[in-house]
């Protein structure tokens, strides 16, 4: 799987840190609270299991599975919701946590459908925030990284549902991801 990574853009350790980081935050401005995170299946499962233990807070967690890639790389621009929260959401804080914030079809569908559910608040936590040279209708609340538009799998990205478990986040070379 190495050999498939153009170059590591962020390290196991820069990885580390940045999540540590934004968890200490996610703490300080929910002190007396219990969220609720959000994960958002199968991308975030990694950055939401480092999130939520570096969260000094008590802390409730649920999946929803949403999506919009399928085995493409490239987003089919609409975005099926394949299992919903199981807990009831309204007057919880609620912090959706996302892997890549790149078209924003996934987060502004996602906000839009869980806001009618009538949570006391509703903030996103995305580990990368791709920068596409687009006006995005969703910005993240908290974000660890920003990344260019790149094909980038690590850290639960995949390509075809591979390359999640590599423990940085690294560029795929292309030749892996287009037909030549």
């Amino acid at each position: 799987m190495n050999c498939d990574i153009e170059r590591v853009l962020y390290t196991e350790k820069e990885i580390r840190e940045a999540v540590k980081s934004l968890g200490e935050r996610i703490t300080c401005d929910y002190a007396g609270k219990a969220p609720v995170l959000l994960c958002i299946l199968k991308g975030s499962s990694v950055f939401h299991a480092d999130l939520m233990r570096a969260i000094d807070l008590p802390c409730e967690i649920d999946f929803l599975v949403a999506k919009s890639y399928g085995m493409s790389a490239q987003s089919s621009g609409k975005l099926r919701i394949l299992k919903e929260p199981d807990i009831d959401i309204k007057n919880r804080d609620i912090i959706i946590v996302e892997d890549i914030l790149d078209t924003a079809v996934t987060l502004s569908t996602l906000i839009h459908t869980l806001s009618l559910k009538e949570p006391a608040s509703l903030k996103t936590a995305v580990f990368l925030d791709k920068n596409l040279g687009i006006k995005k209708p969703v910005k993240a609340d908290y974000k660890c990284f920003d990344a260019e538009n790149e094909f980038l799998v690590g850290y639960g990205l995949d390509y075809a549902e591979r390359y999640r478990n590599l423990p940085y986040v690294g560029v795929l070379k292309k030749e892996i991801y287009t037909d030549n």
